[in-house]
């Protein structure tokens, strides 16, 4: 059973009628509830989830009609945290060693058709300075829903 953290942040994106709409997701530590509300969500931009984990890490989930995309910030999370792990399992992607380096992993080109490429984010993820939530902060701002965001949050 893994535990919510006060810190845990999941919010849902999805573009309808020219505009973002967005809301909390409950359970920011469940990957197979997170893509089943995508689903329901879906729209012809289909929909993003931000997830911000623990203040280390964040995860991007996108369902687009059939296809799910999955991106996680920090590979080795996943060895420490089980919602990174199970992010891996879904993606079908190896655990890291415990000697690998701290990289992202998955699609990274995730968000490309709507405007923020994959160096982009990975040029987020090296940057040192910024906490996760600030990270999905960025991306919603590039996304063009950062009002939006930061707004959700401070609820």
């Amino acid at each position: 059973m893994s535990v919510t953290n006060e810190l845990d942040i999941a919010v849902a994106a999805w573009h309808e009628d020219g505009r973002w709409t967005l809301g909390i997701l409950p359970d920011p530590n469940d990957i197979g509830q997170i893509i089943s509300r995508l689903k329901a969500q879906q729209t012809n931009g289909g929909s993003i989830a931000l997830i911000s984990i623990d203040e280390e890490f964040f995860i991007l989930i996108r369902v687009l009609g059939a296809h799910i995309s999955l991106f996680l910030s920090d590979a080795t999370a996943a060895l420490d945290y089980e919602v990174a792990e199970e992010l891996l399992e879904i993606a079908d992607i190896p655990l890291p060693e415990d000697d690998d380096e701290s990289s992202p992993i998955g699609q990274l080109e995730i968000l490309a058709d709507l405007g923020m490429n994959g160096m982009e984010i990975s040029a987020l993820c090296d940057d040192a300075e910024l906490f996760p939530d600030e990270q999905l902060e960025a991306i919603a701002n590039r996304l063009g829903f950062g009002d939006q965001f930061a707004e959700l949050l401070e609820l």
